[in-house]
């Protein structure tokens, strides 16, 4: 039971941060070019890894 608490906790919690980090994102000025590249650069690294069994 308490473990449920523990996890019904975080989950809130998460929740609060991700709806907190979404309005400040949507406020700043990002250059979301930059950041889909990094994330697609990585999202590939960990691809190629997975296919290649390397690195």
């Amino acid at each position: 039971m308490i473990r449920l608490v523990v996890i019904a906790l975080v989950v809130v919690v998460a929740w609060f941060l991700l709806v907190k980090l979404i309005k400040v994102l949507k406020s700043a000025n990002v250059d979301w070019t930059g950041v889909t590249t990094i994330i697609g650069f990585i999202a590939l690294a960990f691809w190629l890894r997975h296919i290649t069994g390397m690195g």
